[in-house]
């Protein structure tokens, strides 16, 4: 994979939204940790939302003092004037929590207002003194969510509903691996009744989009078929010709470098040698099998078609090692410098870079509207 950061405005310092996730999990301390980092607090301002007492907790656990700045939630006054060091924007309730490493109602209630007050300052119009220019978060529990009565699946579906995102993916990366997904948090046995021409377009179209802007100025994508062999010319099943053989035309007449369907067992072994920018999977084990074992402890999850920046470290809350000081910060330290490329990107795009992004959205909007596919829907 090829990754050259376009050229950033050098006076652009952007302010970073990361959300604690579910307090009883790892959040607390991959957060703690990574920004412990020299290296990752030069990167830009950091606001965390969340509680501070089990932040200290995790600091504690970890051998390190407390080196943030905490603001009280309700006397916060902006983002851009905070000072270099983190702040943590406290939202208290640690009263709430149970002493249990588990999923709780208490935790959802809590991690659901960190990620929906991250959004709402992501997507305060430039100048605004509350606005972020990315957001991380941290792990949530759907049990959790669900237990406090929210029907999301997970932080992808509510930022594209937020940020009013008809088309979205989910996509991962990772040192070795770029992978994006036409579908993510469904049932198996329901992938074959929702992939459609539009669905495996999107991860196509939006993986490539995102791929310029870090700077891969002709990204070449590969594409895996859903069945064994890449259904071996309808033995195994016909979604290779009927959807994503149709979907990969419409990118290619797009002027999208995209080949496949390619079989899902071998095309990562090319992948993960350097031959493609990015892989578009079916499913998420398809994809997210080889970007685990390839580079489980550096991968990123990042949410392409929104109008602002999220990343995300790619794993859970992982309860069961949750307090003992035994979660590794890395993933966190590496969405954390994706989020401050992707806001540099973004930057620099709406500084220098208008027109010819504009009109790879016109082309692509073209391209589906030629071919009577509508955008999939975000919820």
């Amino acid at each position: 994979m090829r990754d050259h950061p376009k050229e950033i405005p050098s006076r652009f310092e952007p302010v970073i939204a990361i959300t604690m996730g579910d307090p009883m999990g790892i959040g607390p301390e991959v957060v703690a940790k990574a920004l412990c980092d020299p290296s990752i607090m030069r990167l830009g301002k950091f606001v965390v939302y969340g509680q501070n007492q089990p932040l200290v907790d995790a600091a504690e656990c970890a051998g390190m003092r407390p080196f943030w700045f905490r603001i009280a939630k309700e006397n916060m006054p902006t983002t851009r004037g905070v000072a270099a060091e983190p702040v943590v924007l406290d939202y208290g309730h640690e009263d709430s929590l149970s002493n249990t490493r588990a999923p709780s109602r208490a935790g959802g209630l809590l991690s659901k207002a960190f990620v929906e007050d991250a959004i709402a300052d992501a997507l305060r119009p430039v100048g605004d003194p509350r606005r972020v220019d990315a957001v991380v978060t941290a792990p949530i529990a759907k049990e959790s969510w669900s237990m406090a009565g929210f029907k999301w699946p997970g932080h992808t579906e509510l930022f594209a509903a937020r940020c009013k995102a008809t088309r979205h993916t989910m996509l991962f990366e990772s040192p070795r691996l770029r992978v994006a997904l036409a579908t993510a948090h469904v049932p198996l046995m329901d992938i074959r009744n929702m992939l459609t021409i539009g669905r495996v377009f999107d991860p196509i179209d939006l993986g490539y989009t995102y791929c310029r802007q870090l700077g891969i100025e002709k990204p070449k994508i590969a594409v895996c078929g859903l069945n064994p062999h890449a259904g071996e010319h309808g033995l195994f099943g016909d979604e290779e010709e009927r959807v994503i053989a149709p979907a990969i035309e419409i990118a290619r007449r797009n002027g999208i470098d995209v080949r496949g369907p390619f079989p899902g067992d071998t095309i990562f072994i090319d992948a993960a040698a350097g031959k493609w920018d990015l892989v578009v999977a079916m499913y998420h084990d398809q994809g997210l099998i080889p970007v685990k074992l390839l580079g489980f402890d550096r991968a990123v999850n990042v949410t392409v078609g929104l109008s602002m920046v999220r990343t995300s470290p790619d794993h859970g809350t992982a309860f069961d090692i949750a307090g003992k000081n035994a979660a590794s910060p890395n993933s966190m330290k590496a969405a954390i410098e994706l989020a401050v490329k992707l806001a540099h990107a973004k930057a620099a795009y709406a500084s220098h870079g208008k027109g010819h992004g504009a009109k790879d959205e016109m082309a692509s909007d073209a391209a589906l509207d030629s071919l009577g596919f509508e955008d999939t829907d975000a919820e």
